[in-house]
């Protein structure tokens, strides 16, 4: 049993494919640093990811994410944390702020120049940051630096740099600054935040976890004040997130809500919706409706609707649209006459139809009988004709008459003696079950052959 869970820890030992410390120490090292062409790289990656955001292109985004030499410097400062080298945590939040400053510099000054400022999806995805985006920032960084230590680095540090999604937020930030539009600034700004310290964080975990090399001699005091500053820089970042992730889950169970309930009112006797506005935000509902017009026994109706969805009803606005008397009453303030007109035609166009269905429906009922008739004739083939009809039976109880249901009524024509009583049971029985109903009323009227 040991040796079979040593070969399954084998699959997942890191240290058998590691790059050598000293390697691996100077790869990062080189990657923190932004002069020359990692400088320009970064500010044309900017620019390109500006050009997506404002185009509303995920594919222009995703292009700019993948040149872009951001990640260096995070990488660096959770590698300089795990093997408390502070002189290189030093030069990597000098060149990360930096390299921060220079793309929204960049980032605002192209938002300054464009034309186009409409804010596309793609901008106010980046507004609103949930601890869904820690989850992903956090194992995007581990699989960064896992990368980053192995030989076998493989595609994963582009897919880490689409996943991760540094870029559109810094931009997004810039835009918000561009145009003096403080909310997309400090959302982007705090989503920047979240995706540097996890991504920092992860490195940190892993080079600890794979028991990279102290660089410098440091007593116990500092690296408890040092692990103190960590822990506390995580929670002031996770904490925020959870609450608007919670949010989010709220808002979304809300809309949910919203739109099954809405399903269930969008025609109410003779009242259609006309418009309806859902907020999530403030979790309120507006109905605007039009039609014959809602009384209090209608609106009692939606409102107790809502509630069966488990909705504050004192949320809920509920607006009558054109109908009768708002017209006799506000005609010269709210509607011209052709609206009024418009209004009623469509409200007795609704009633003709309705009425049209039920008289279809009643007129079909006398037919039913020749489709009884085919079904039976092949059972017995005595039967000459049938007949179908619906009927109400009277009884009077204690001086009064009572009315029952529609009582089905068949009619067999069959010849004199044709049917044995004990067929016609059975063909009674057999219509209780076609018409599912054992109130039905069978009669056979015998004639001569």
């Amino acid at each position: 049993m040991k040796k079979r869970v040593e070969k399954l820890l084998r699959w997942f030992d890191l240290r058998s494919e590691m790059e050598g410390y000293d390697t691996i120490h100077d790869n990062i090292e080189s990657g923190i640093v932004f002069r020359g062409t990692n400088l320009w790289v970064l500010m044309f990656a900017i620019v390109v990811a500006s050009v997506g955001l404002n185009m509303n292109s995920t594919a222009v985004i995703i292009g700019a994410m993948l040149i872009s030499p951001l990640m260096g410097p995070i990488n660096g400062m959770g590698y300089s944390l795990a093997t408390y080298d502070f002189h290189l945590l030093r030069r990597s939040l000098k060149n990360f702020s930096f390299a921060v400053g220079v793309s929204l510099l960049t980032s605002a000054f192209y938002f300054l120049l464009s034309p186009l400022n409409e804010a596309h999806s793609e901008l106010l995805a980046r507004t609103s940051p949930t601890i869904y985006d820690v989850i992903i920032a956090l194992f995007g960084g581990l699989a960064g630096i896992v990368a980053m230590s192995s030989r076998l680095k493989g595609n994963v540090i582009p897919g880490v740099a689409i996943a991760t999604a540094l870029m559109p937020p810094i931009c997004t930030a810039g835009y918000g600054l561009a145009t003096l539009q403080f909310d997309f600034f400090f959302g982007a700004l705090y989503l920047f935040t979240i995706n540097t310290v996890f991504i920092a964080f992860a490195a940190l975990i892993v080079c600890q976890f794979l028991k990279f090399p102290i660089r410098s001699i440091v007593d116990s005091a500092r690296k408890k004040h040092v692990n103190r500053v960590i822990s506390a820089v995580i929670i002031l970042t996770l904490v925020p997130s959870i609450f608007f992730g919670v949010n989010l889950v709220k808002n979304e169970q809300f809309a949910q809500k919203a739109e099954s309930f809405i399903g269930e009112v969008t025609l109410l006797e003779g009242n259609y919706l006309q418009n309806r506005q859902v907020n999530p935000q403030s979790r309120t509902i507006e109905l605007l409706y039009s039609g014959y017009g809602l009384n209090d026994s209608i609106r009692m109706n939606i409102r107790e609707r809502a509630l069966a969805h488990r909705l504050d009803t004192s949320r809920l606005v509920i607006r009558q649209g054109y109908d009768a008397s708002m017209v006799q009453e506000n005609v010269r303030k709210y509607q011209s006459e052709s609206e009024r007109l418009a209004s009623q035609l469509a409200a007795a166009t609704f009633s003709l139809r309705r009425s049209e269905g039920r008289v279809d429906s009643i007129r079909s009922i006398p037919l039913f009988g020749e489709k009884i008739l085919s079904e039976i004739k092949p059972l017995f083939p005595q039967i000459a004709g049938c007949s179908y009809a619906e009927t109400y039976l009277f009884s009077a109880v204690n001086d009064t008459t009572r009315r029952s249901a529609r009582v089905p009524l068949v009619v067999f024509t069959v010849p004199r003696n044709g049917l044995k009583p004990a067929d016609r049971e059975r063909i009674g029985e057999w219509l209780e079950n076609r018409l599912n109903n054992r109130q039905v009323k069978t009669v056979f009227e015998e004639v001569r052959n």
